[in-house]
């Protein structure tokens, strides 16, 4: 969702008992919305200057701290709300999926007699809870920081660390989201801080989650932690290509095929791990109760899922514990800050709108959609001679190509060096373009995906901030604007579909994009013996991929999967993929 378009969500729909997740990756972001939410809710408000010591861990502290306690009156306030009227408390319970207990007493409320309605009406008032404000950091973005006379200060003041400490530090009892690949030191940060631990009660204040990509990546994560005494509360399995952000390929493993092996594996992720928790506690702390409740660690999947029967299909059939939509919440102003322009964009994006681009300066690739106002700010730079951005944050600062200290490939800097360096290279003129070209896609994303939500709340004027967003490919199929009660019945598969029926299924969608990214490798590639190993690796990864989702194509469909479209995809892409290695090896 990028690091401004969900940055209050849980300000907006934790109330009505809806998870949600910050990313902390913008201090500086989250700085200026708290002065407008403390402003809003006439809360105090001092700043923490840019200058401050350790001001990253505070702001992130601060601003934490201000949702929690917005969320938590707004909460109280929906639940002093009688029953029995059309109200935002009646809308909490609507919202609730169907086979909800809450939801059940809740229906059982209202068909009591009035003279006793009072019991009931305690307890479900007492049931009621708020959605839990989760936090996100990208665990690789954690640029090592330098002391304004240019000494490089300690590990602890990385910028994963201290939005780690910001985190840590704050009054929140949720979930802390650790995505973007594996690092060791941030893990080991992860230590210091008593709420991720076990209490004299065996609660956890603050539990881990992992975005992995596979089963093997999240067993060796998992002993890692648990070696500490850490433990996993969820493993949260994303499609590599079908999602919004960053995407990180695997080697040609379809998410049907990863979502198979965690099911027949998922008993490992507590047998090997437990008995590492269990030794931490007797080695470092007063022993592991036999009275504490160890519970299975939560397998969750998300990234592409469209419909109900699709949701359905990966709960039933994979034994997955919830599943994760993020895109489609673009289109619902109720749930995130996305400036019109942008969700207009996003409302009128087709197929051929939403790709897969190189504008990530951390040389990941990223979904995108064409003509956002960061591409447009860009070009009108190139053409005026001044390619890249001045740069204002920083958080993606890690070349040193030219220069001693890191700096950013999408800035202006980086660029202008580059360019030259290119032009006179000795490269044939068709090459140097392709350079070139590679070298400007690169963008500002540390600003220009911020700048939606300062836009949207009237913070920023639109002329001067320029936008960016990372839908998922997903979002072609959603056409409107909906509210949020809309979209959760749509997720839950009450009333008419958001989409069409020929959308195509979202295992059908993620193999397309595996085999158009397959074919960029080929087209990058040169005939090094171990490039042409991986790349038929890759191939044939695809190719028993494709054969497992053809057998889930002829399978019962669960309503509103459109399982043709599994068949079609699967003949078209293999027919493509012949293609490919025939034309490669000629």
């Amino acid at each position: 969702m990028g690091t401004g378009h969900s940055i209050d969500s849980p300000i907006r729909v934790a109330p009505y008992g809806i998870n949600s997740v910050i990313s902390v990756v913008d201090d500086l972001l989250v700085e200026k919305i708290r002065k407008y939410y403390a402003e809003k809710f006439a809360l105090p408000y001092k700043n923490i200057p840019r200058s401050a010591e350790d001001g990253r861990a505070k702001r992130i502290t601060a601003y934490l701290n201000l949702v929690h306690d917005i969320v938590h009156q707004k909460f109280e306030e929906l639940r002093t709300e009688p029953f029995l009227s059309d109200n935002d408390k009646a809308k909490y319970f609507r919202m609730l999926p169907d086979e909800s207990s809450l939801k059940t007493a809740y229906q059982k409320l209202m068909d009591t007699a009035e003279s006793e309605r009072q019991n009931l009406a305690e307890k479900l008032n007492n049931l009621m809870q708020p959605g839990s404000i989760d936090v996100n950091i990208m665990a690789k973005v954690d640029k090592l920081n330098l002391t304004k006379s240019g000494e490089p200060m300690s590990a602890e003041y990385s910028d994963g660390s201290a939005a780690l400490r910001g985190y840590a530090n704050s009054k929140l009892s949720s979930n802390l989201i650790l995505s973007a690949g594996f690092n060791p030191r941030l893990y080991n940060y992860l230590a210091e801080f008593q709420d991720f631990y076990r209490d004299a009660s065996g609660n956890i204040k603050k539990k881990i989650i992992l975005k992995v990509s596979d089963f093997r990546s999240a067993l060796i994560q998992g002993k890692y932690l648990a070696k500490k005494g850490l433990e996993v509360f969820e493993y949260r399995i994303e499609s590599g290509l079908n999602c919004g952000g960053h995407a990180f390929a695997t080697d040609g493993l379809l998410l049907p095929v990863l979502l198979k092996e965690f099911k027949e594996k998922k008993e490992m992720l507590s047998s090997a791990i437990r008995p590492l928790v269990e030794k931490f506690y007797e080695d470092e702390r007063d022993g592991f109760s036999p009275d504490w409740k160890f519970e299975e660690p939560r397998i969750t999947v998300q990234g592409g899922i469209g419909t109900h029967g699709e949701m359905q299909r990966l709960i039933k059939e994979y034994d997955m514990d919830s599943t994760g939509w993020g895109s489609p919440f673009l289109l619902v102003p109720e749930a995130t800050t996305v400036d019109q322009t942008t969700r207009s964009l996003l409302e009128n994006a087709k197929e051929e709108d939403l790709y897969l681009s190189g504008v990530s300066p951390l040389g990941v690739p990223f979904n995108n959609v064409r003509q956002t106002g960061s591409r447009i700010w860009h070009e009108e730079r190139i053409e005026k001679g001044k390619p890249g951005s001045p740069c204002p944050k920083g958080f993606l600062e890690s070349n040193t190509e030219f220069t001693e200290n890191p700096i950013c490939t999408a800035s202006t800097q980086y660029q202008l060096l580059k360019i030259d360096q290119i032009t006179q290279a000795d490269y044939a003129e068709d090459k140097k373009g392709r350079l070139k070209t590679k070298v400007l896609d690169k963008a500002c994303l540390c600003d220009h995906l911020g700048n939606g939500a300062l836009i949207q709340l009237g913070i920023q004027k639109e002329s001067r901030s320029p936008q960016a967003i990372c839908p998922g490919p997903n979002i072609a199929y959603f056409n409107g604007e909906y509210s949020l009660e809309e979209m959760l019945n749509h997720i839950y598969g009450r009333g008419e579909s958001l989409v069409d029926g020929d959308r195509p299924h979202m295992f059908a969608k993620e193999m397309r994009m595996y085999v158009d990214y397959l074919q960029d490798l080929i087209d990058v590639s040169d005939s090094d013996p171990n490039e042409n190993r991986k790349l038929t690796k890759f191939r044939d990864n695809l190719e028993a991929g494709m054969d497992y989702c053809l057998e889930i194509a002829h399978s019962n469909g669960y309503e509103g999967e459109n399982l043709e479209s599994i068949k079609t995809t699967v003949e078209a892409e293999k027919a493509r993929l012949e293609q490919m290695f025939q034309l490669a090896v000629a």
